[in-house]
């Protein structure tokens, strides 16, 4: 014979972690940059890279092209709230926005033309073409 079990529908549903968890303070390394997400893609003569970096204003973003090794380095910043904030009793109550430091630095397989190459900056979005610089062709020696 089978026993009657009573059904609970939230019971295993999660609901429960997901209230207790509501309140909890999110912990993040202070100090740590983010890590900021691209893909990159090749064509003949160049690369373009596509870098997500939302919330950051355009002349907060850096990009540093050396040889072959590219580094973009962004500030994320908090907005600042306003002294009618805090009179209108407002309290935060959960914040996980990220604040600080954003980076990223990776090397290409070919050498790069940081004067031709362009950068563009819409919607959260960094559009970077990369142009590969051209091969040097070689030289003969003289044998002496």
């Amino acid at each position: 014979m089978q026993t009657v079990q009573l059904y609970d529908p939230f019971a295993g549903a999660g609901l429960d972690s997901l209230f207790r968890g509501l309140f909890k303070p999110v912990q993040t390394a202070a100090d740590s940059a983010v890590a900021i997400k691209l893909d990159v893609t090749e064509s003949g003569d160049a690369y373009v890279v596509h870098a997500e970096i939302p919330g950051v204003n355009r002349d907060d973003i850096q990009v540093t092209i050396e040889g072959n090794q590219v580094t973009i380095a962004a500030e994320v910043k908090r907005e600042p709230k306003t002294a009618g904030d805090a009179n209108n009793g407002e309290r935060v109550l959960r914040s996980e926005r990220y604040y600080g430091a954003a980076y990223r630095s990776f090397v290409l397989p070919v050498e790069l033309d940081e004067t031709a190459s362009e950068a563009k900056y819409l919607n959260g979005v960094l559009e970077l073409k990369l142009v590969k610089k051209p091969a040097l062709a070689g030289r003969k020696l003289a044998i002496q």
